[in-house]
């Protein structure tokens, strides 16, 4: 029995044996649920009403610090999506390196503010070597450069703004995307002043990729009516389907056309670090700004969204602000203040995850992990092209495949083959089989792997599909 942890209610602070004991019994736990995670269900959740409990006045006096800690892990964090487990293809996964989750406890408990060179000189320096590598990574020139943000929406909106003002904040600036691209897309546009009228969907083709033809047109329209095009925004890996936007192509109707080209390479861009990868991502070196998330496919804890972009100085100008209480950051102009780079001041030490997962294992086990992905996400297409019960949808890309349960020659009308593959989708989930999402794709509801976790094996991904085949033939 460990013993009490006591919390004097007039002192905040813990004896070093208490701090101790508290910490070695959350490592614990923690990495009693990594280990366990492939043999529970990869979610589980609650009604608010069941979750009424949780309501309380604060107490006025202290509890058990243990005890406090034991009820987190019994009546909260279990309800949740588990991002991380193996069989987790829902939205875009997540599954942390173990370097990366210490990494942030690190970055916590030194309470590190990377606002600026004068609050966080180390810190800033390794954050400057990260954001290097990403720069080698993705081809940019010596010019580029960035920062670590909250997500991708944070990053996409750091993008526009530096777009906008690349611009001289017209008084009717427009947005242009893919009818599939990201909702933060066109948040971020609302948020810096693009009214609704400016935002235009580009449609895609039969590969779910933005018709390059049907842009110029748009663009066009749009200027005769007195929008300022400032940026267009290119995919690279849809969330829908992994599409691919035909990046050299944008890249060139943007330089003729004076417009910042934007890629949302949120999950997919890391995608880079693999020879197939690279070859797929051809022309995202090309862009004004990339969005990536090291929290998908670099397999990192959240929070760790970055933005990159050709110049750094486009940043700086959009968000460098220098208030008299800050006249002491300025201490040369070799400094950094990542503060001057983006919409935070106080910001946590986000990049130490990345580079201590990266120099724990090294670039080759990352490649391989990536590559596996895609690898798993193409046998599982084959998989579903020799099934006598289901269909393809779309392409295997970039680790997400999309398709639905259709019998071989069936002619089930559109409405019923929706709601048999909803029940699939809902049985699967409900089995504690695998977690999977569904989205729509020319109006038919499909089926949704994303096979990122560097932990899945075939077998999770076959068993997936088989359930899903079982559930299936019992509905159909």
């Amino acid at each position: 029995m460990s013993k009490k942890i006591d919390a004097d209610s007039s002192n905040l602070s813990m004896s070093a044996e208490a701090m101790q004991e508290l910490a070695q019994r959350a490592t614990d736990l923690i990495i009693d649920r990594i280990e366990g995670l492939r043999d529970e269900a990869p979610w589980l959740g609650a009604s608010r009403a069941e979750l009424e409990p949780l309501r309380e006045p604060p107490p006025e006096q202290g509890r058990d610090a243990l005890a406090v800690l034991e009820r987190v892990v019994r009546d909260v964090l279990p309800l949740a999506a588990r991002v991380d487990h193996p069989r987790f293809f829902a939205f875009v996964p997540s599954a942390p390196t173990w370097p990366g989750v210490i990494a942030d406890y690190l970055a916590t408990g030194f309470n590190v503010f990377q606002g600026t060179w004068l609050g966080s000189a180390g810190p800033s320096q390794i954050e400057l070597v990260v954001i290097d590598w990403f720069r080698q990574w993705i081809g940019y020139p010596n010019t580029g450069g960035g920062l670590f943000t909250s997500g991708g929406s944070a990053a996409i909106l750091d993008a526009l703004v530096a777009a906008r003002e690349h611009h001289g904040a017209p008084a009717r600036p427009a947005v242009f995307m893919s009818d599939q691209s990201h909702s933060a897309l066109e948040r971020a546009a609302r948020i810096i002043g693009v009214r609704p009228d400016g935002i235009f969907k580009i449609g895609s083709d039969d590969r779910f990729r933005m018709r390059i033809g049907e842009l110029g047109r748009v663009v066009t329209a749009a200027r005769e009516s007195g929008y300022t095009p400032i940026a267009v925004c290119a995919n690279a890996g849809t969330t829908n389907t992994g599409a691919i936007d035909p990046l050299p192509e944008m890249a060139a109707f943007c330089a003729r056309e004076n417009i910042w080209l934007h890629v949302d390479a949120a999950y997919g861009g890391f995608a880079m670090l693999c020879e197939r990868g690279t070859a797929l991502l051809n022309g995202m070196h090309l862009a004004d700004s990339i969005s990536l998330d090291a929290h998908k496919w670099l397999f990192q804890p959240f929070e760790a969204g970055c933005v990159m972009v050709r110049d750094v100085a486009t940043l700086e100008r959009a968000f460098s602000i220098h208030p008299e209480y800050l006249q002491d950051t300025r201490l040369g102009m070799e400094q950094v203040n990542f503060a001057d780079r983006g919409l935070q001041l106080t910001r946590s030490f986000r990049a130490l995850k990345v580079w201590m997962s990266i120099q724990t294992f090294g670039m080759a086990a990352f490649r391989q992990a990536i590559a596996r992905g895609m690898e798993l996400t193409d046998r599982a297409g084959d998989y579903v092209r020799k099934s006598e019960s289901l269909e393809l949808l779309s392409p295997p890309s970039l680790g997400i495949l999309c398709f639905r349960v259709r019998p071989r020659g069936s002619q089930l009308p559109v409405g019923r083959l929706d709601e048999i593959n909803e029940q699939v989708q809902a049985g699967v989930i409900a089995a504690g089989i695998a977690m999977l999402s569904s989205t729509r794709l020319r109006g038919a509801y499909s089926l949704r792997l994303c096979i990122m976790s560097h932990q899945t094996t075939w077998d999770d991904v076959r068993t997936t599909l088989e359930a899903i085949e079982q559930q299936g033939r019992v509905l159909v």
